[in-house]
C-alpha cells in the first residue's frame, strides 16, 4: 500500500476538549498535506473545518452524543442536524451503551434510525458511523451492536471514542469485521499512535482508521 492509498484510509482526528481554532486549522492543513480522507472535529468546529477545507477532497467528520452516548434521542438528532446543515458529511455517533446493556433494543433502533434519517435528509451522501466503545462491552453486546448497525443501514461500526478505558484492539476489529461482513465498514479508533498500530488494524480488517497521531504516523512512514 503506497503513501497516498494509506492516507485515504485515515480520519485525522482532534477531539481534545482544550483544542482551539488554531489547532483545528493545523489539523486541516495536515489533512491537505498528506491527503487524509477526513478530519474529525467536535461539532463546534464543523463550520471552521468546512471553510478551511472548501474545494478540497478532504471530508469533514464530526461526533454525535460524544463521548458518553448518554444523550437523549432528541439531543442527538438536533446535534446531527446542525452539523449536517453546517457542512459535515460524516457523523460518528456514540451508541447509548446503557441501553445496550439493558437490552433495550427497540430504543436503540429508534435512536440509530432517527439520526440516520436526519443525516440523509440534509446530506444524502452522509455517512453514519456507530461507536460501540468496545472496551466496555461483552462479546455478545459487541455482536448485538453490529446487528443493530446493519438493521438500520448505518455505513460503519466503530470501535472506540478514544476517551473510554481502552481503545481499538486487533481482536475487536476482527470480531466486528466478521460480524458485519461486507455489509458495513469497520473503523478502528482509540490508541492508534504508530505505523505498526495502524497497519495491524488494517490487517485485522479495518476499512478506516481514526487517529490523532495521523501526521506523526505519515512522517514515520516517509522516513522509512
Amino acid at each position: 500500500m503506497d503513501l497516498r492509498e494509506l492516507a485515504r484510509r485515515i480520519d485525522h482526528t482532534l477531539l481534545r476538549p482544550e483544542a482551539g481554532e488554531e489547532d483545528i486549522k493545523r489539523l486541516c492543513a495536515e489533512a491537505l498535506r498528506y491527503g487524509f480522507f477526513a478530519v474529525c472535529v467536535n461539532p463546534v468546529y464543523v463550520p471552521l473545518a468546512v471553510e478551511t477545507l472548501r474545494g478540497s477532497p478532504v471530508k469533514v467528520c464530526t461526533v454525535v452524543g460524544f463521548p458518553l452516548g448518554a444523550n437523549s434521542v432528541v439531543t442527538k438528532v438536533v446535534e446531527a442536524r446542525q452539523a449536517a446543515r453546517e457542512g459535515a458529511e460524516e457523523f460518528d455517533l456514540v451508541l447509548n451503551l446503557g441501553a445496550l446493556k439493558d437490552r433495550r433494543f427497540s430504543y436503540l433502533r429508534e435512536e440509530l434510525k432517527a439520526v440516520r434519517e436526519t443525516v440523509k435528509e440534509i446530506c444524502p451522501q452522509g455517512v453514519l458511523k456507530v461507536i460501540l466503545e468496545t472496551s466496555l462491552l461483552t462479546r455478545e453486546e459487541k455482536l448485538k451492536g453490529c446487528e443493530l448497525v446493519l438493521e438500520v443501514g448505518a455505513e460503519f461500526v466503530k470501535t472506540s471514542t478514544g476517551f473510554g478505558p481502552g481503545g481499538a484492539t486487533v481482536e475487536d476489529v476482527k470480531l466486528l469485521r466478521q460480524a458485519v461482513g461486507d455489509r458495513a465498514g469497520v473503523k478502528a479508533a482509540g490508541g492508534i499512535k504508530t505505523l505498526k498500530d495502524l497497519l495491524s488494524m488494517l490487517e485485522a480488517g479495518a476499512d478506516r482508521i481514526g487517529s490523532s497521531s495521523a501526521a506523526k504516523i505519515m512522517r514515520e512512514l516517509q522516513q522509512g
